[in-house]
């Protein structure tokens, strides 16, 4: 791998690491070291564990003050030649005590972890993050009354009028993605103000959550090269739909066949893929604690805006949780999946899918099955009809998802004590640091951390 970046011309390779708060940070060490580094890591505070997205930080049990040290681990598997960034390649990491053993409160580690547990029960699990972001030029960038951004359109949403005005921008970023090897599925103006949304190509295990890391850092390299600046927080304006970060997955047997098709399930599930999801679906309250795991999150995790704000699940439903997905007819067994679409772009990535398969694990060795699916807005039916078909609201706010996830014994057992218990501390750090702050506050503290 170090051959092959040199090759390309790199010079320093940038070793991302994403914490509980979402954010992913770097450390730097030139080519000539990567080899080494691959084997012995840098260090990291272990205190980068308990960091909060305001760069504060809290503490948990065995993670409580100065004292400790990690070392980070690239993965050279990993590995991309940045097209738009020269001279730079970008590697994911695990994190790692300075005896060589797996550092707990890792996600790359824990979503690896699970995806193994998969693996064992004869699945593999393909997908991507689907992004969307904001673009658009800012004023006084990093100063403390920095003005709102100019967003780069206004729609209309997914219209040819705003891609000829930033036709530029989308050329350079798709050349790049496809250059590196990142590909691109589809790109297109998004609904909101400033909106753009990207699909990549799915890939096998925690490589999707790999993928997602190098495309955030691809758009924001290519709009830093038009002038403008990028945010993928949950919400960009109070007020206004916000950012997902949606999951599309499928699950893939040792004989090669998607479990989302051929099967006599409901819409053509397998009884694997269906219990899956049946778990992903039992555990969704609690999932969102990490895969929405912002104070904004829950501006943007709204009933009407297309966000998966209900438990439940329907055949490509935008407003359930679970968005079933089929695929044309004739391409079905290789496009079917499931979207999990209560996930925003202040999640961990790694945690998020962590979660995610461990929830869908527990739903496989359970046998679980599917309640009816819901064919109509969730938000449209009376109190009593959701009642009725068993249909309930996600967390509305950060403090619920926090107490959702405390009593989940799937999540704890699968994240393992000090994990879990350090991720909740963060989720109840950054809710007091934003406790009191109207939304126009809590979205400009949260713009330009993701």
């Amino acid at each position: 791998m170090a051959r092959r970046l040199a090759a390309a011309g790199v010079e320093a390779v940038a070793l991302a690491v994403v914490g509980p708060d979402g954010v992913t940070r770097v450390k730097i060490v030139p080519l000539r070291r990567f080899e080494e580094v691959a084997t012995v890591g840098v260090g990291l505070s272990n205190a980068f564990s308990v960091f909060l997205v305001n760069d504060t930080m809290t503490s948990a049990p065995g993670i409580e003050g100065p004292a400790g040290d990690t070392r980070l681990i690239p993965d050279p598997a990993s590995a991309v030649a940045l097209a738009a960034s020269p001279g730079w390649a970008m590697a994911a990491v695990d994190q790692r005590t300075q005896d060589g053993e797996t550092w707990p409160p890792c996600g790359r580690s824990f979503a690896r972890r699970m995806l193994q547990r998969l693996k064992d029960a004869g699945l593999e699990l393909r997908g991507a993050y689907e992004l969307e972001f904001f673009l658009g030029w800012r004023s006084r960038p990093g100063e403390a009354d920095e003005p709102d951004p100019t967003p780069s359109h206004q729609g209309p949403g997914y219209s040819a009028p705003v891609l000829i005005d930033q036709e530029a921008f989308a050329g350079d970023l798709i050349r790049a993605l496809e250059a590196q090897g990142t590909g691109v599925m589809q790109f297109h103006p998004e609904y909101s103000t400033g909106q753009f949304e990207l699909s990549v190509p799915h890939r096998p295990g925690v490589a999707l959550a790999d993928t997602n890391l190098i495309a955030r850092h691809t758009i924001r390299a290519v709009a830093k090269a038009h002038g403008m600046g990028v945010s993928f927080a949950p919400v960009v304006f109070a007020g206004l739909v916000g950012n997902g970060d949606h999951l599309h997955l499928s699950l893939w047997d040792r004989r090669g066949r998607n479990a989302f098709d051929g099967g006599d399930g409901p819409e053509g599930m397998t009884p694997q893929a269906e219990a899956f999801a049946a778990g992903v679906l039992a555990s969704l309250p609690a999932i969102v604690g990490v895969s929405c795991p912002s104070v904004a999150s829950y501006l943007r995790l709204q009933p009407h805006r297309w966000s998966g704000p209900w438990a439940c699940w329907g055949l490509e439903n935008r407003e359930a949780g679970l968005r079933f997905i089929t695929g044309m007819r004739g391409d079905r067994p290789r496009e079917a999946n499931l979207e999990i679409k209560p996930v925003d772009g202040s999640a961990n990535p790694y945690l998020a899918l962590g979660a995610i398969v461990a929830a869908g694990l527990d739903g496989l060795e359970r046998d679980l099955r599917l309640p009816d699916p819901v064919t109509v807005d969730p938000g449209s039916l009376t109190a009593a009809e959701r009642r009725k078909a068993k249909v309930a609201q996600l967390p509305s706010s950060l403090g619920a998802a926090i107490a959702e996830l405390e009593r989940s014994t799937v999540l704890r057992g699968a994240m393992g004590d000090m994990l879990f218990d350090s991720f909740v501390a963060t989720r109840k750090g950054e809710l007091a640091a934003f406790e009191g702050m109207d939304d126009d506050a809590v979205v400009r503290a949260h713009r330009w951390r993701y």
